[in-house]
């Protein structure tokens, strides 16, 4: 299976601050990555760096076998980026967001049918500024998924979803990932980790703490379910409890 990402030794600092530290992973073709950690370890950067939109002191990035920062154009067709924060024009409704996402590439997927697969067409003539948290994050899935991407970004994809409509959505996205769409996600919630991620790595304070499957992180923690595992490997204070309950 080749790789459709691949990074090595990444470093990023800011005035001197190291933010990201010798981060590598490996995202197969047609898999799900799921890259963790609480807020502030470093997952934002990591991802900024490996899209080429923020240069990195040290290290290597590929997609697609190719350098993102030098051939971001190539890669514009073939990459889709979603993120939890993202503003438009008050009065633009959700069929023109999409009109105006699908004249920024040749090559695009029908997004009527998008709507209709989130549950979200009977909002095409509504203003984006109307729509609740939920439907606002389906929306930014879908304009990610116009330009059918070969690799996908996800930040934090269901929050404010309904446990229904989550469930919903993990179900496309793993349609999408037989049909061999690569994701890389980040996400609080450890029951969709578990659901979607074929791998994760774990971050904290910049560095990982963590590389493998779920099963794996849970079989190297004292811990029988992974969202204990999770917090066991991000949460120092708890570990040092841990240890001295241990030898107690």
């Amino acid at each position: 299976m080749k790789e459709a990402i691949k990074v090595n030794q990444l470093s990023k600092a800011y005035n001197e601050l190291p933010v990201v530290k010798n981060v590598s992973i490996s995202v197969k073709k047609g898999t799900v990555f799921g890259l963790l950690g609480a807020n502030g370890a470093g997952k934002t950067t990591t991802i900024e760096c490996i899209l080429g939109t923020k240069k990195f002191d040290s290290g290597t990035v590929s997609i697609l076998g190719v350098d993102p920062q030098k051939n971001r154009k190539e890669l514009f067709e073939k990459v889709g980026v979603q993120f939890q924060e993202a503003n438009y024009q008050d009065r633009i409704t959700v069929g023109e967001l999409c009109q105006v996402t699908q004249s920024l590439y040749k090559k695009t997927a029908i997004y009527h049918n998008l709507l209709k697969e989130f549950g979200i067409f009977d909002k095409l003539k509504s203003p984006v500024s109307t729509l609740s948290g939920g439907e606002r994050q389906r929306l930014f899935i879908i304009l990610a998924l116009i330009p059918e991407p070969e690799i996908v970004f996800l930040d934090e994809l269901t929050t404010g979803l309904d446990a229904r409509a989550r469930r919903d959505v993990w179900k496309i996205l793993s349609s999408l990932k037989t049909k061999g769409l690569t994701i890389l996600l980040t996400s609080h919630f450890m029951d969709e980790v578990e659901a979607l991620c074929d791998s994760i790595c774990i971050l904290k304070k910049g560095e990982i703490v963590f590389y493998g499957t779920v099963s794996e992180a849970i079989a190297q923690s004292p811990c029988e379910k992974f969202e204990d595992a999770y917090l066991w490997y991000t949460d120092e204070e708890d570990k040092e409890y841990e240890n001295i309950s241990n030898n107690a």
